[in-house]
C-alpha cells in the first residue's frame, strides 16, 4: 500500500508540470485571441470615427437641427407631426424649441431638465428626465468621446451582420461598470447604422432594449449628419425624426443655456 502510494505521488509530482504549462498556454492563446479580438473592434471604431469627421467631429463646439417628428403606438404613428427646433452641445446640453412659435422650450443641463412657457419653467418629469439621460449616457458621442479614452473599457468586435439591409461591422463596448453599448456601422462606408443598449425597468425589473437607427447621411458643414432618425424600443418603433436643416459651431449668445432668461422672454 506504501509503495502505491509513493508511485501515485512521484506520478502526480512529474506530471502536474506538464498539466501546468498545458494550461498556461491555453490561457496565454485566450488572451491573445481576446487582445487580437479588441483590437479589430477599436480600429472599426476608429475607422468610424474618421468617417464622421475625425477630429472636426470630435471637436463639434454645437449642433442645430430643425426637423420634423412622429411619434408611434405599438407601431401605429400618431396623427401629425411635431416640428422641433434642436440644439445639442457636448457633453450635456440640449434645448428643444416645440411649436411653430417656438415658445415651449425644454432644457437637459447636466442632470436636470426645465420646461420652459408662458407660465414659466417647471421641472422634466421624473421619468422624462429619466429616459434623456439614459440615452444620452449610452449615446455614440458617449461611446467615442469617453468609454473608448477609458483603458478599462472592454471593445468586442462581433462580426459582420445585417443592419437596415446594409452589411455592418459589429462592436460592443463594456464600460468598468459593466454597462455596454452595442453599435453597428457600415461595411463600406463605415458611418453608424445603429447604436442601443440595455437598461433595467426599475419597477418591474425586466430588462429593456433601446435601439436608434441612422439613415439617408448627408454632409453638413464637413460632418455626415443622418437626416432620419428612428428610434426603437424592444423592437417596436416610438419615434421617427426627419431632419430638414443642420448646423455646426453657430454663435448662440451668452444668455443661450439661462433657463430663466428664456422662461422670462417667454409671453402668452
Amino acid at each position: 500500500m506504501r509503495r502505491f502510494v509513493l508511485v501515485a505521488l512521484g506520478a502526480t509530482l512529474l506530471f502536474t508540470p506538464v498539466a501546468l504549462r498545458g494550461q498556461d498556454a491555453q490561457t496565454k492563446a485566450v488572451q491573445d485571441d481576446a487582445a487580437k479580438n479588441a483590437q479589430q473592434a477599436r480600429a472599426k471604431l476608429d475607422a468610424m470615427l474618421q468617417a464622421l469627421g475625425g477630429d472636426a467631429w470630435l471637436n463639434i463646439k454645437n449642433r442645430y437641427q430643425h426637423a420634423h417628428a412622429a411619434g408611434f403606438y405599438h407601431g401605429t404613428p400618431d396623427p401629425g407631426t411635431l416640428e422641433l427646433f434642436d440644439y445639442h452641445a457636448w457633453p450635456d446640453r440640449d434645448r428643444v424649441e416645440a411649436t411653430k412659435h417656438r415658445d415651449v422650450v425644454t432644457f437637459y443641463i447636466g442632470r436636470e431638465g426645465w420646461e420652459c412657457t408662458y407660465r414659466g419653467k417647471r421641472a422634466v418629469p421624473q421619468e422624462q428626465l429619466d429616459e434623456y439621460l439614459r440615452r444620452r449616457d449610452h449615446s455614440l458621442e458617449t461611446a467615442l468621446k469617453v468609454w473608448m479614452n477609458d483603458p478599462k473599457t472592454i471593445m468586442v468586435d462581433e462580426g459582420q451582420h445585417l443592419a437596415s439591409r446594409h452589411l455592418a461591422d459589429q462592436v460592443t463596448l463594456i464600460s468598468p461598470e459593466n454597462e455596454a453599448i452595442t453599435i453597428l456601422m457600415d461595411a463600406q462606408t463605415h458611418l453608424p447604422l445603429q447604436r442601443s443598449f440595455q437598461w433595467r425597468d426599475p419597477l418591474y425589473k425586466d430588462k429593456n432594449t433601446d435601439t436608434e437607427e441612422y439613415d439617408d447621411y448627408h454632409v453638413f458643414d464637413g460632418i455626415p449628419t443622418p437626416l432620419r432618425v428612428t428610434r426603437y424600443k424592444n423592437g417596436e418603433i416610438v419615434r421617427q425624426s426627419y431632419i430638414d436643416k443642420v448646423q455646426y459651431n453657430q454663435d448662440l449668445g451668452a444668455d443661450f443655456w439661462d433657463v430663466n432668461a428664456v422662461a422670462q422672454r417667454i409671453k402668452k
